[in-house]
């Protein structure tokens, strides 16, 4: 009675509140108010009549909550009823905690946890095994059963191969599926012969696969699967039970290891291919640098064992683990978007190393994306490939967490552990993930536990840092030798069908083997190469041609016009109706800014048929309130889009969560799914890129290189130095700049609405893709100099370099070249000292250069007696190291703040001393100091 004593001192009002709860959301209390609840109704069901009470309360049909009431006061609550009470404590510990004792190590003895599952912690004793309790029913049991029956079916459901956590979701229905269907044959498989041949066939490709390369290539990095080859028919069966589920295309994104099993044994890259590739032959196009073997990507439409047709799309990825996780979001987000319209069509599935899925940040920033407007993709599976060892590092030392999975709790999301070398747990595990993902649209993980046979490559001793380990393991059988010993004693397969099956496949590979010594050149598979049909790869030299992106004229202003309206039957804030108010003004002005100007690229686009998508932080209404893409009303907060009411196509604006690295990789993602589509990713400051460089690196600067993927992401980086501090200044021009090469991307500083426009739609214009860098303004915005007529919009195309229309080139003695903002206070100062020996010249696109009009501009200009660059980045910041690289035939020097490890100083007062520096030094002012200042 002691554990119900608060039932003495307890209000009837406050029970019975909490009985009504139970009765329409039991999951939604605290367990042992439910536990006592549950044993009530089974007290009422089948002890009512020895239950004491008021013969008042019997009278008017006590409720279980009154009943209990009363029956705690008088200390009365028979033993019979209370031991329900210890049973229902007892099953709610095994839903909570029976992942904890559970026999999913194929290697090792588990952790020791307590308190353990002992029934003497829940106060009943070895006497109680035999009687039977009704709480059987609430474990899924038809009726009363004896304690030792509950117990045995408890440990199958929840402490054998598999262990379940799922007490940490709030959604009831969840719970209640989850509950529901691993109750279903005590959370084990019924698998037919038919069945469990197919899982052994797939057991054996992926065993006999290993150790074919490990005979043929002794020494050579393949980064095998060895320890955990039951994912290969874990694929297999999610791939299969996912199509019946209505999905028809799959997206995965893994790192290496075990990458080339998955590739031949679920892609159907053919083994010869393989073997080609170790021998190291070069690839066909000498262009391409081309990738390891590990890293490369594929596409391919299969027929699944029940005869669905699915598209499979493995993502080529770094050697940076996790980070093609984001990808593969954005990728499935644009199928969704553009082609399937239904969640459901598309399945991302991550595969993970333990150590990586525990210690890499990005994996947070991708879970919080799983119902996020802008990112959702309808649910992930996720499979951790869990060798219990990150690269060398013990498990102890690579994480706090008790499982490397527990990231799942963040978005209370199941987890299946499940022991690797018990493929049957393994293939039920999947359907789980597979049923529940269908259901409910969320993200499931599945912690295949198994090892890594060999150290972190094939030439690492893993016995260095774990001796004891790698006995067990060197003694240990693989999991197609334990499958298949099972299957002879249950008379599925004998002996010689399976001699026979793996026969077959070695003289398979004996026969691929030998065909790879024929192949000259290696072959590259072109990811999603079905989307990229009509969008051949850039010949070099085609980004230096003029593309026209004009549009017409009456048709420009009618859109202008159209966009910058807002409907009368709305109000909105009396800051918002006059900043609309004086787009209309600028248009009958003629006289447009940079905001205007980026609209009307975006409308331009849509009405021509491409779609546009924005996602970064603040982008709806631009971190410097410039862009107001999305409006809300002033009385109910209702969004209004004024971009979507003027064509059928998608305009999309999302603001994201506070993540770079995530999200830059998630857009790049969708924009390698959307070649018809203009994806833009803006920083809320041009600076924070450097959260996101590992995209910047190894997908945005080198994938049409490695992989041949194109790539037409946007990325609008706010760039400029006007004494907002270190962090607020510059979008690193440089970093940027010294990875350009081979025409790989675009890199821009426009200093006009309509340049920008021109810039924005030449990328749509092009019939091939290129990354985007654009140092977009900030004071520019709003700058009264910085506006365009509606002319240089309808006409022309995008200037590379914009000359000194003003100057007299007979006049010229210094010719200044620079980017960016800065023109406009050398145009100042120049214009208050009335020189005309001074011309300003714009590289408005500092990659790739447009030599040909540089040439042009330099013999235009050949009176000059001085060259010079100027920018107000420090010198061994911005572009100079790059122009310097691409004139040091010419006499250029340089004028720009002294070298620094800071990109600007702290203080405004420090900021204006240096820019006025530059600016005096070109125009060889007397106050310009004899010495460069030195940033605070």
């Amino acid at each position: 009675m002691d554990k119900f004593s608060f039932l003495n001192a307890a209000h009837s009002q406050l029970i019975e509140d909490l009985y009504q709860q139970y009765l329409k959301y039991p999951d939604s209390l605290e367990p042992s108010w439910k536990a006592f609840f549950q044993g009530f109704d089974f007290a009422l069901e089948n002890y009512g009549d020895e239950i004491p009470g008021d013969n008042n309360f019997a009278a008017s049909a006590p409720s279980a909550v009154q009943l209990a009431n009363n029956a705690a006061a008088n200390g009365q609550i028979p033993d019979d009823i209370q031991k329900e009470f210890k049973v229902l404590n007892l099953i709610e510990a095994y839903r909570q905690r029976g992942h904890l004792f559970t026999k999913t190590n194929p290697v090792r003895e588990r952790r020791h946890h307590e308190p353990t599952l002992a029934i003497e912690n829940f106060g009943l004793s070895q006497q109680d095994l035999n009687k039977k309790f009704n709480s059987a029913t609430e474990t899924g049991m038809p009726g009363a059963a004896t304690l030792q029956e509950i117990i045995n079916h408890l440990e199958k459901i929840y402490c054998e191969s598999i262990g379940v956590e799922y007490m940490h979701i709030n959604n009831v229905n969840e719970k209640t599926f989850i509950r529901e269907w691993i109750q279903v044959n005590e959370n084990h498989p019924k698998l037919n012969a038919a069945e469990k041949t197919e899982i052994l066939g797939k057991l054996n490709q992926a065993v006999a696969f290993e150790n074919y390369l490990h005979t043929k290539f002794v020494g050579q990095k393949r980064f095998s699967l060895e320890g955990g080859e039951s994912l290969i028919p874990a694929l297999d069966q999610l791939i299969t039970r996912s199509s019946q589920l209505g999905v028809d295309e799959v997206v995965l994104g893994m790192a290496h290891r075990g990458r080339l099993n998955v590739l031949t044994n679920i892609f159907g890259k053919s083994y010869k291919q393989i073997f080609s590739e170790f021998e190291g032959k070069e690839f066909e196009e000498d262009v391409f640098s081309g990738d390891v073997k590990y890293h490369l990507g594929s596409s391919k439409k299969i027929k699944t064992a029940s005869g669905e047709e699915v598209s499979i799309n493995l993502t080529p990825n770094p050697s940076h683990l996790e980070t093609v996780g984001a990808l593969v979001e954005g990728i499935c987000r644009a199928k969704v978007d553009n082609k399937y319209k239904d969640y459901k069509k598309v399945l991302p599935i991550v595969i993970h190393g333990d150590g990586a899925i525990a210690g890499q940040g990005i994996v947070y920033e991708i879970a919080q994306m799983m119902t996020l407007e802008g990112y959702k993709t309808g649910g992930t599976v996720h499979i951790v490939v869990n060798n219990q060892v990150s690269f060398t590092t013990n498990y102890l030392d690579a994480r706090s967490s008790t499982y490397c999975t527990d990231i799942a709790k963040v978005t209370e999301s199941p987890v299946m552990h499940v022991n690797a070398d018990d493929v049957e747990a393994v293939v039920h595990a999947i359907r789980f993930a597979a049923d529940f993902r269908a259901e409910f649209g969320k993200d499931v993980y599945i912690d295949l536990l198994g090892y890594r046979k060999y150290g972190h490559n094939e030439g690492d001793e893993p016995r260095f840092t774990q001796p004891n380990l790698y006995k067990l393991i060197s003694k240990h059988k693989n999991p197609r030798e334990i499958y298949k010993e099972q299957l002879i004693k249950e008379g599925i397969v004998s002996d010689e069908v399976l001699k026979k099956m793996e026969t077959e496949f070695k003289t398979l590979l004996d026969a691929d083997f030998d065909a790879s010594k024929e192949i000259e050149k290696n072959t590259m598979d072109i990811f999603m190469a079905e989307d990229w049909k009509q969008y051949p790869l850039c010949p070099r030299g085609a980004m230096q041609k003029t593309v026209d992106t004009g549009f017409d004229l009456d048709k420009l202003k009618k859109l202008a016009v159209e966009m910058s309206t807002l409907p009368a039957d709305k109000k909105f804030i009396n800051k918002i109706t006059r900043l609309f108010e004086n787009r209309l003004k600028m248009i009958e002005g003629n006289s447009l800014d940079w905001a205007l100007g980026e609209w009307l690229a975006y409308a331009t686009l849509l009405v021509e048929g491409n779609n546009v998508r924005i996602s970064g932080e603040d982008v709806e209404r631009g971190t410097f309130s410039h862009r107001h893409a999305v409006i809300k009303t002033e009385d109910t907060e209702e969004e209004y889009i004024p971009l979507r009411h003027i064509s059928d196509n998608r305009f999309d604006v999302y603001n994201s969560h506070l993540s770079e690295y995530g999200v830059l990789g998630f857009d790049y993602g969708y924009a390698m799914a959307s070649p018809n589509t203009l994806t833009i990713w803006e920083a809320q400051f041009g600076d924070f890129v450097n959260g996101a460089q590992i995209i910047v690196d190894q997908y945005l600067a080198a994938a049409e290189e490695k992989w041949k993927v194109q790539n037409g992401l946007v990325m609008l980086l706010p760039h400029g130095f006007e004494g907002q501090g270190a962090e607020h200044s510059s979008a690193r021009l440089e970093r940027f700049l010294e990875l350009c090469a081979n025409e790989n991307m675009t890199v821009a500083n426009a200093t006009t609405p309509a340049n920008f426009f021109h810039l924005l739609r030449r990328q749509m214009k092009w019939n091939f893709r290129k990354p985007l860098i654009v140092m977009s303004p900030k004071s520019l915005l709003r700058h009264p100099q910085v506006i365009s007529p509606l002319e240089d919009f309808a006409n022309g195309s995008f200037q590379p370099i914009l000359d000194d229309v003003a100057a007299n080139p007979e006049k010229i003695e210094k010719l200044v070249l620079c980017s960016g903002k800065i023109y406009y206070e050398l145009l100042a100062k120049k214009e208050e000292l009335g020189c005309e020996n001074i011309a300003l010249v714009r590289f408005e696109q500092l990659y790739p250069l447009q030599q040909d009009k540089i040439e042009e501009i330099f013999n235009k200009y050949s009176n000059r007696k001085q060259l010079l660059w100027v920018q107000e980045e420090p010198e061994n910041m911005g572009a100079w190291s790059y122009i310097l690289r691409n004139f040091r035939k010419s006499d250029i020097d340089v004028i720009a703040p002294v070298a620094s490890g800071s990109p600007a100083p702290g203080t405004h007062k420090m900021f204006e001393k240096n820019q006025n520096s530059v600016i005096n030094r070109v125009f060889d002012r007397e106050d310009a100091p004899a010495k460069r200042p030195v940033t605070a």
